[in-house]
């Protein structure tokens, strides 16, 4: 029998929503309280969910607790981190894990004066359709990678989101906020970064709310809202990268990545499934065809008709590994390098240089099927 890890989850924001919902899914972990600096707020989803509603120093010193989901915005994700370590606790951060390469090494120093695990998101690159194409890649199928052009762009947050406010502030933007999403399963497909470049700009240095409640409020702009990057991996492959909120249309697929022997498509990284599309050389006509994927559980539709959404895989991944004694997938050194890369590229656009990477890290281990129906309550 699985033991079970106690969370706590600190931010009761938008995205509370989804690890409350989706945690039960899952074996090896159980979120029994929740805490937000708006008690109302941490109130609301404790009613809304049947668990406990405690002040953030309270879910720091709860003894129940195991793990600390830090979902507070950006800004704070350090100093929550921090002091969630600092309690005794593991931490799994939302993205971004923190604003700078600085504060991700002295939370890595923390966690290792403890004798504690940090993990973060995205865990979606632990769908079976991203675990499947770096099955496909490994093994050759369209030869090396060699380059690569991803990108996702929209006109930004302020249509949809209820406070989207702290989307265009300093820790936010397009890189920070959905940036993670690709570089992470660039990473996890083909490994390390060495360097990388980048332009930035800003269309406009205000926005206007048109969703409820703040429908027609003015946001002020303070960071780039349209990044273009490229990057050079250790393995040599180079990458071209667009993050956008000023874009209005575009036909751009999410990740195109080309190889000495074919091309390969891949879906959006912020979803667990969808569609694999390759090219290969060696086929008589070279035409693109979707490529029959395997029995994956995280890849299986369950938010809509053609939609897979397993938030809680990369926090229960980690939870299994500190029972188990074994490393953890979406673990604080790979977040770190991805931290590395984005604000690597943003400092390249503000500065107008080629910026090295501080940090590297290790491609983790991939998660096949029988891994996957582990982590699942209903294997």
């Amino acid at each position: 029998m699985t033991k079970v890890m106690n969370v706590g989850i600190m931010g009761c924001g938008n995205i509370s929503k989804s690890y409350l919902s989706l945690a039960p899914l899952f074996r090896g972990i159980k979120i029994v309280a929740v805490a937000d600096v708006v008690a109302a707020a941490a109130e609301e989803r404790a009613k809304e969910f049947n668990v406990s509603a405690l002040t953030p120093d309270g879910l720091l010193a709860a003894p129940n607790i195991d793990i600390i989901v830090n979902l507070t915005i950006p800004a704070a994700h350090y100093e929550v981190s921090r002091k969630a370590l600092e309690a005794g606790k593991h931490v799994f951060s939302e993205k971004p894990y923190v604003l700078s390469v600085e504060e991700g090494l002295k939370l890595a120093a923390l966690a290792r004066e403890k004798g504690l695990r940090i993990g973060s998101a995205p865990d979606t690159i632990l769908g079976g359709t991203h675990q499947y194409a770096r099955h496909l890649i490994d093994r050759g199928e369209v030869g090396r990678i060699t380059s690569g052009l991803c990108g996702v762009m929209s006109h930004g947050m302020e249509s949809w989101h209820p406070n989207p406010g702290f989307f265009f502030l300093a820790g936010g933007g397009p890189m920070l906020d959905l940036g993670p999403y690709y570089v992470s399963n660039l990473v996890q497909l083909l490994g390390p970064v060495k360097r990388v470049s980048g332009f930035t700009s800003m269309a406009t240095n205000t926005r206007t709310v048109t969703a409820e409640p703040n429908k027609g409020k003015v946001i002020p702009v303070e960071t780039p809202t349209n990044i273009h990057a490229t990057l050079e991996f250790a393995q040599g492959a180079v990458i071209t990268l667009i993050t956008s909120w000023d874009v209005w249309e575009h036909g751009m697929e999410p990740m195109a990545l080309f190889g000495t022997e074919g091309t390969i498509h891949i879906p959006d990284p912020n979803m667990f499934g969808g569609e694999i599309r390759v090219m290969r050389t060696a086929s008589d006509d070279r035409k693109v065809t979707t490529v029959e994927q395997w029995e994956h559980p995280l890849s299986k539709p369950n938010h809509g008709a053609s939609s897979a959404n397993y938030r809680c895989a990369g926090l229960t991944d980690m939870a299994q590994a500190i029972v188990a004694g074994r490393p953890h997938r979406c673990n604080g050194d790979f977040a770190l390098h991805v931290i590395d890369i984005m604000t690597g590229i943003l400092r390249a656009g503000e500065e107008g240089r080629v910026v090295e990477m501080q940090t590297t890290c290790e491609r983790f281990a991939p998660l096949g099927p029988d891994e996957a129906r582990a982590l699942l309550a209903e294997g």
